[in-house]
């Protein structure tokens, strides 16, 4: 499904409205996913979405190498939740109901039985990931969200995010440090 990306991508360069319109049905859910973890609300994350994608539409004659089509995407979806926190002059806000709300991306425990216990312990810990996430400053927040939700490499997440793959080495780094130890000690408190 993956491997006609290309040529999807040429189809629509050239003008194919309907090559358009499956790029945006295949892509949508991955960039509001991608939107969500850095902007927090559902509203922002939707017009994330839509700016990406009028956007992409605008800058069509720009894919010359359809081969990069998803980390072109990732980025200028990026980049605009970017300049939205901006914005916002970074305050960012969380409602408590957005923070219980499950995520798409919650970790797979690989247990062939779920109990409903199960589900809610891993709610929990979802929501704890998801309060500290918050915490992040906006470049080391999205740089966990892209490599270690989204699952991009290093490399991808330097094109993405426009600097060198040492950076990200390094807000990988310093955010895992910091998420450590935000949940050790809220995972702490509970028991």
């Amino acid at each position: 499904m993956t491997n006609d990306i290309p040529e999807l991508v040429q189809r629509f360069v050239e003008g194919d409205s309907a090559a358009f319109t499956e790029l945006v049905t295949r892509y949508r859910k991955k960039i509001y996913q991608v939107a969500f973890q850095i902007v927090r609300n559902h509203l922002d994350a939707d017009e994330v979405v839509q700016e990406t994608f009028v956007r992409v539409y605008k800058k069509k004659k720009e894919l010359l190498n359809v081969n990069t089509f998803t980390s072109f995407l990732v980025r200028i979806a990026t980049n605009y939740a970017i300049d939205m926190l901006r914005r916002r002059k970074g305050h960012i806000q969380i409602s408590d109901e957005l923070i219980g709300l499950p995520s798409d991306s919650q970790l797979d425990l690989a247990r062939s039985v779920r109990t409903p216990r199960d589900d809610f312990e891993d709610r929990v810990i979802m929501t704890e990931i998801n309060r500290a996430l918050a915490t992040l400053p906006p470049k080391q927040r999205i740089t966990v969200v892209l490599h270690d939700i989204e699952g991009h490499t290093k490399a991808e997440v330097a094109v993405i995010l426009n600097c060198p793959e040492a950076t990200v080495r390094s807000n990988l780094h310093i955010a895992r440090s910091k998420l450590k130890n935000i949940l050790k000690k809220r995972l702490a408190k509970e028991e």
